[in-house]
């Protein structure tokens, strides 16, 4: 499973994602009001949807450190919120690219847009403390209430349309798409979703090769000793 996950699932999302942007820009047609400039959304709305499942996942994993502490629940927050953060500024960058030509600049301080730049700024201090924290184990529990914390603004950011009245539009549905659009963007989120599973793999790598470095990861430890558990971050 390993090896899939190392060799065989970064070609097919390089394959899906050659597929969906072809079938996204060459076959499905223009949209009826913006024409060809609505194609940016089969790469703007995964990288989006990407950055907020790998936050979600840093979110689950800060409250998961904070119940059991354990260095691979720590490196997995790390991995997941760096992943995340670059999906998100993806997002944000294209989002501003279809802002231009769509609302006539590449930016406004629309709710969505607001609480978006919020929340990259919010992970951006969350990896900011992870470096600067030298203790191992104060950095992953502080990192973790930070993580928990930034992660309010994802259900924010969701239904900031709804809550406000908004320039962004509201999410769409099957029902309110063509269903020649629909299938380029579920390729296209399927891409994104394996590319980020692959960065997350490989960061987690890095981030547990840096905790073998900074602290000594025992074999083996007494069960009947949850001080020396928790001080060593093992589950």
């Amino acid at each position: 499973m390993g090896k899939f996950f190392r060799i065989a699932l970064p070609p097919i999302a390089l394959g899906l994602l050659i597929w969906g942007h072809y079938v996204g820009l060459a076959v499905a047609p223009p949209d009826r009001e913006m024409g060809d400039v609505q194609r940016i959304m089969y790469a703007h709305v995964p990288a989006v949807w990407i950055a907020m499942v790998a936050l979600t996942l840093n979110f689950l994993c800060s409250v998961t450190y904070l119940f059991k502490p354990s260095w691979k629940t720590d490196a997995l927050a790390e991995a997941s919120a760096e992943v995340g953060l670059l999906f998100g500024a993806v997002g944000v960058l294209l989002g501003a690219i279809w802002g231009r030509p769509t609302w006539g600049v590449y930016w406004t301080w629309d709710p969505r847009l607001t609480t978006a730049a919020i929340l990259l700024v919010a992970y951006m201090g969350y990896l900011a403390l992870r470096r600067f924290v030298e203790d191992a184990e104060k950095r992953a529990v502080w990192s973790a209430v930070v993580g928990i914390i930034a992660a309010v603004d994802l259900p924010i950011i969701w239904f900031s349309v709804k809550w406000w009245r908004s320039l962004h539009q509201v999410q769409s549905t099957p029902r309110t798409v063509d269903p020649a659009m629909i299938f380029p963007l579920r390729i296209s989120a399927f891409a994104f979703l394996a590319f980020m599973i692959v960065f997350i793999i490989y960061r987690y790598r890095i981030a547990m090769h840096e905790r073998q470095a900074e602290v000594a990861l025992p074999d083996a430890l007494p069960t009947d000793d949850p001080a020396s558990r928790r001080s060593a971050g093992v589950a």
